[in-house]
């Protein structure tokens, strides 16, 4: 093969480059390119030499790709014994493969493999591009959700602008995909449902509406499905306008509402979420107004709903803004068990990690106590449960508690003054110092997430900005 059909050439050259003169006294930026300090005027050919040649100045060539290289134009140099066909040919793969590296763009190093623990002392956290950057919200954004497969690379954010938008998380541009319209609900709480096919829209209103991903169609549920959930001291029923605490059950069969006077309803949605068909199943009743609620998980296997030939049991966790810890069997629809953390100081937000590992409480102090697997079990007799720790790095009442996938970081804050965001390191409990810091630009926190895979955490603030972060451990 001739040396010609060997060099590479320029995919495109530009002809009115040769006919460009450019001035290198004009310019301070480009003195630098001057050979001597009387040289001025260069053809465009010329000033292209001289910018490869400075950025090769600034920027030189590593010495395994220039050894590399070498090796390619003379293969011979440092090897005088005759080769077999066999080294040869090794050799000629050798080759290839260097050239192919060095034509490649890619990480040499395999990326694949993670460390399964992430180092409590330091939060290898790198700011990315907002995450709504194409699409900003014209409201603040109370709720930021990732896709619940890692191998869907979407988010979610909603406001009271009653929008929902989707964006495609690339950590570049993040292009958005999709803005749906709900005219009549200010949207306070948007969730995906566990399958994916679905989101879930609701606010401050008595109904609520499914977003179909796969059709692109929006359906609005009945109205009315508790209208005599609760009544009055005259004896006049008095149905709950608000569907702002929600949250589905594991598999996604169950979407559990928090209602008025300590009411709980629990509804059984169509395939995928759909909320056409929803209905109300039962409705649970706890002594003291509802704060928050969570899902417990699954025990035994079998139907959920307790009904002819299930054997399982499905569980429901109830707070109230007293801190009153309420425990649920959701297929007989009785409390299991009660208990009461006399150091929770009016609970304001729970959340569950690690399938059940774990259980964070927000109270409206600021302080977050963080429970083992106990506090979510019926099986325990105990009125009581110690926290493994009380996490008391903000003032403020607690409004978002978040666990990741992995259940490593935890995140906290608080809507009530800028700049209340800690992330919690898990197990060891200890709230990491490196970040955030003060110069971070988080605004007022009003909603956080991690993706599926948690190498990416989103803020959503005030502004209508929502935050994106690489968590650069996963």
């Amino acid at each position: 093969m001739s040396k010609a059909s060997n060099s590479k050439h320029s995919a495109w050259l530009d002809p009115s480059d040769a006919a460009v003169t450019i001035s290198l006294k004009d310019d301070k930026r480009l003195r630098k390119l001057r050979d001597a300090p009387e040289h001025d005027q260069i053809g465009g050919l010329h000033y292209e030499v001289k910018l490869r040649d400075q950025f090769e100045k600034i920027n030189p060539a590593p010495a395994w790709a220039t050894a590399a290289r070498e090796k390619l134009r003379n293969p011979n140099a440092k090897q005088k014994r005759r080769r077999s066909p066999v080294s040869s040919q090794a050799s000629s793969d050798e080759e290839n493969d260097v050239e192919e590296l060095l034509h490649a763009t890619g990480s040499i190093i395999n990326t694949d493999h993670k460390p399964s623990l992430l180092p409590p002392t330091k939060l290898d956290i790198l700011g990315l591009r907002d995450a709504n950057q194409t699409g900003r919200s014209e409201s603040e954004v109370s709720s930021v959700r990732f896709h619940p497969s890692p191998t869907v690379p979407v988010l979610l954010t909603a406001g009271t602008d009653r929008r929902l938008r989707l964006f495609n998380i690339d950590g570049l541009t993040n292009p958005i995909l999709q803005t749906i319209h709900t005219p009549n609900l200010p949207i306070t709480n948007a969730q995906f449902h566990p399958s994916g096919q679905s989101i879930l829209l609701s606010g401050a209103r008595p109904y609520f509406v499914t977003y179909d991903l796969q059709s692109g169609t929006t359906t609005e549920s009945p109205r009315g499905l508790w209208s005599s959930s609760s009544v009055t001291e005259d004896g006049k029923a008095q149905g709950d306008r608000s569907m702002e605490i929600a949250k589905f059950s594991d598999d996604g069969k169950l979407l559990a509402v928090g209602g008025r006077g300590g009411y709980v309803h629990l509804l059984q949605c169509g395939t995928g979420g759909s909320g056409a068909s929803a209905q109300v199943v039962t409705s649970l009743k706890m002594n003291r107004p509802l704060k928050d609620l969570e899902w417990c998980g699954s025990y035994g296997g079998g139907n959920a709903l307790g009904e002819a030939g299930g054997s399982g049991r499905l569980e429901l966790m109830t707070v109230s803004n007293e801190g009153q810890v309420y425990l649920w069997d959701v297929g007989s629809r009785r409390c299991v068990r009660t208990w009461t953390d006399e150091s929770m100081y009016g609970a304001s937000k729970v959340a569950r990690g690690g399938a059940g590992k774990y259980f964070a409480f927000g109270s409206k102090t600021g302080i977050v106590n963080v429970y083992g697997d106990g506090a979510g079990s019926s099986q325990s007799s105990t009125t009581s449960e110690t926290p493994l720790k009380a996490i008391q790095n903000l003032v403020n009442p607690i409004t978002s508690v978040r666990f990741d996938t992995s259940c490593q970081v935890m995140a906290i804050a608080s809507k009530y003054k800028p700049g209340q965001l800690r992330m919690v390191h898990f197990p060891s409990l200890t709230v990491f110092s490196n970040w955030p810091t003060t110069s971070t630009p988080l605004g007022v926190v009003m909603s956080v997430d991690f993706s599926a895979g948690s190498e990416y955490f989103a803020v959503g603030n005030n502004r209508g900005r929502v935050l994106l972060y690489n968590l650069k451990h996963f």
